[in-house]
């Protein structure tokens, strides 16, 4: 029984065609996941779904009653819910007050008594086998946690269909499992779950049925267990990827790039590693061990309390990020939308921004010169658009995630940092990102890589550097590396627990 179908739709923008006559049916109390590369036209349908966008033509069917359009209060009367990537929360304000606060405003008869909230949040987070206190604030929690507060918010307003939007993309193995527990306990309670991945690995666990899409086109349905993960990939890109890693022929050098000793500060402590020129060392660890912490401290972005840097055999004292990118050091963060580019700015602008003093003559920017510096940076990787003064909102995240590469390149580094490099980027666009991170490594440049996926771990790095709360627990070598290993010493000394959810 088809709960929610999707007929003729067409969504268009200035110059793009996000969706072309797309029809897609969802059947009640299933898990229905939508697949396709950057730029397939997800986020429209998702939109289109929500009301958060209306269609040039086509129409929504609910329950068989037919709509021209969706609006957003019209999505939420009729039961559908989105957990967005970057969570919809008061950061300010409790989990209890985060969760009712929706459903209070839509008007359930719900009491506006604190004892009453607390005491109904926290028999709906025992439902989802969390013990998260109702008076902790959204700010505190971890980002499993926030998610779980999302599908509680969901629930707390019987939403009967859930869009889910790269739920896994920023949690942990573990917190993975404890999510898909968390769907498949809706699923039986007949809730449809829309389900949006770039890890087609995890569809296999959790869907029953996937839909690709490319350039904005409906491509096909297919039941899960009658395809592949190499299936999808060809309906996705529409050609057979025969790699998933590009091969790194040539090995790091002996020569040491950067040394680590002792170092300290913004939540780690007493950490020590070598990075050799031509090296991509990888980084793992549970949400909440340091990683990202970590190369702030090394990229100057936060202040440490211990230890030395050393740079090419010169002891670096670093107070910022221009001291950092002035040794030699650039930083891809984790969160590009907000900290690596400026969405509204051109690509060429954001391109050349690091490297304003160099383009400049007194307070006058070259314009030429800042055009050929974009120029030689986006043909250098391959950046994808119809001008280098389009606005890089506008790109695809694999080509937003080209620019960040871009910025630093620009200014020329010895040692680049990627921090989940990948993360909300499909299939073919992370070859294209592996494959520039090797021709670094090529040129002799060095790679300190955090990731959350553990296949891009084993299957990029040449040793990888495993961290807990803080705290390091080994480095491995290519020759010792596995996945339970890594897990292993990620989860802390014997005598510690399992990371949990709890608060």
């Amino acid at each position: 029984m088809n709960e929610l179908e999707l007929v003729n739709i067409k969504k268009t923008y200035p110059g793009v065609v996000a969706l072309d006559d797309v029809s897609i049916a969802f059947e009640k109390g299933e898990v229905h996941a939508i697949v396709g590369e950057n730029g397939a036209g997800k986020s429209t349908l998702i939109k289109t779904i929500s009301g958060a966008e209306k269609p040039d033509s086509g129409k929504i069917v609910l329950d068989g009653q037919e709509h021209a359009s969706m609006t957003p209060k019209l999505a939420i009367d009729q039961g559908i819910a989105v957990v967005y990537q970057e969570f919809m929360q008061f950061d300010a304000l409790t989990v209890a007050d985060n969760i009712f606060l929706g459903a209070m405003e839509k008007g359930q008869g719900i009491q506006v008594k604190d004892k009453d909230l607390r005491q109904k949040t926290v028999e709906l987070l025992s439902d989802f086998n969390c013990d998260i206190h109702p008076d902790t604030l959204i700010r505190e929690l971890s980002v499993a946690n926030r998610q779980i507060v999302e599908i509680a918010k969901a629930v707390i307003k019987k939403a009967r269909i859930i869009i889910m939007d790269e739920p896994t993309a920023a949690i942990t193995v573990e917190e993975q499992k404890l999510l898909f527990d968390n769907i498949k306990r809706l699923k039986a309670e007949g809730v449809t779950i829309i389900y949006i991945s770039h890890r087609l690995e995890e569809l296999f666990e959790i869907c029953d049925r996937v839909t690709v899409m490319r350039d904005g086109h409906y491509v096909a349905t297919q039941n899960i267990a009658d395809t592949t993960k190499n299936d999808l990939i060809r309906l996705m890109v529409g050609r057979e990827l025969s790699n998933t890693y590009p091969p790194k022929e040539q090995p790091a050098s002996d020569e040491i790039m950067m040394k680590v000793e002792s170092l300290s500060g913004n939540g780690v402590q007493d950490i020590n590693f070598d990075l050799y020129k031509g090296e991509i060392l990888g980084f793992a660890g549970l949400v909440g061990a340091g990683r990202t912490e970590l190369m702030h401290l090394l990229f100057g972005a936060a202040p440490r309390t211990a230890g030395r840097i050393t740079v090419k055999n010169e002891e670096l004292m670093l107070s910022s990020p221009n001291d950092g990118i002035a040794a030699g050091i650039g930083l891809i963060p984790e969160d590009r939308k907000w900290q690596g580019c400026f969405l509204d700015k051109s690509v060429s602008w954001n391109i050349s921004i690091s490297n304003i003093k160099q383009l400049s003559r007194g307070l006058v920017v070259d314009s030429k010169a800042e055009a050929e510096l974009a120029e030689k940076y986006q043909k250098a990787i391959n950046i994808k658009t119809p001008s280098l003064k389009q606005l890089v909102l506008n790109l695809s995240g694999g080509n937003q995630q080209k620019v960040v590469v871009a910025k630093m390149l620009a200014v020329e580094p010895d040692i680049l940092i990627f921090d989940e490099p990948t993360r909300g980027i499909d299939v073919g666009a992370r070859f294209e990102i592996y494959s520039i991170m090797v021709e670094l490594a090529k040129q002799g440049k060095s790679i300190l890589m955090v990731s959350s996926d553990m296949e891009e771990l084993l299957g990029m790095s040449e040793r990888i550097v495993v961290l807990h709360e803080g705290q390091q627990m080994g480095i491995l070598s290519k020759a010792e590396f596995s996945q339970e290993t890594i897990m292993m010493m990620a989860s802390g000394p014997d005598d510690q627990p399992m990371a949990s959810c709890t608060v």
